[in-house]
């Protein structure tokens, strides 16, 4: 699958299931971690995608973000998610 279907396939996966999905790490589990993993990152690589990071960036200044993607060594994507 390319990269338009694989986001394609999540968007309808996430249609189906929303109502199912409760909480915050359901969230994480069921459509961000995919998301991640679509975007070609290894979500069991802590070089790559760290969980609960604490950041210094924007305005998330010394605050865990639930996700930060490194790209290089460097911070490049910090994800936030809600239920």
């Amino acid at each position: 699958m390319d990269f338009q279907d694989v986001i394609k396939a999540l968007g309808e996966k996430v249609s189906r299931m929303q109502d199912s999905i409760q909480t915050e790490e359901a969230t994480k589990m069921a459509f961000v971690m995919p998301f991640i993993s679509a975007l070609g990152y290894d979500v069991f690589n802590p070089m790559e995608v760290v969980p609960e990071f604490i950041a210094d960036l924007g305005i998330k200044k010394g605050e865990k973000v639930d996700y930060c993607i490194f790209k290089d060594g460097a911070a490049s994507i910090i994800i936030e998610s809600k239920h």
